[in-house]
């Protein structure tokens, strides 16, 4: 199930959050989620974006500590609010 991914949300990212959470993986991790997303969602971006990141690794990229996993997903706010007042 998606808690054994190795990015256990996956399945709730959008393609723009994956795309610098994936580049901490590596080609084994990326397999895995590839195969899980053509099973179920299979989202064409998400297939390109793993597809892709897979391809740039076999070409000799290396591994980054990619995107901070505990920001929201996007089309959330952030949890403090805004510094504008309704004064300005």
């Amino acid at each position: 199930m998606a808690t054994d991914l190795p990015l256990p949300d996956f399945d709730q990212l959008s393609p723009g959050d994956l795309e610098h959470r994936v580049r901490a993986l590596d080609r084994g991790q990326l397999e895995r989620l590839l195969a899980h997303e053509r099973d179920h969602a299979d989202r064409p971006a998400v297939r390109a974006l793993l597809e892709n990141r897979m391809r740039q690794l076999d070409e000799g990229a290396e591994r980054s500590p990619g995107g901070d996993a505990e920001q929201p997903p996007s089309g959330q706010a952030p949890p403090a609010g805004s510094p504008v007042s309704p004064d300005t």
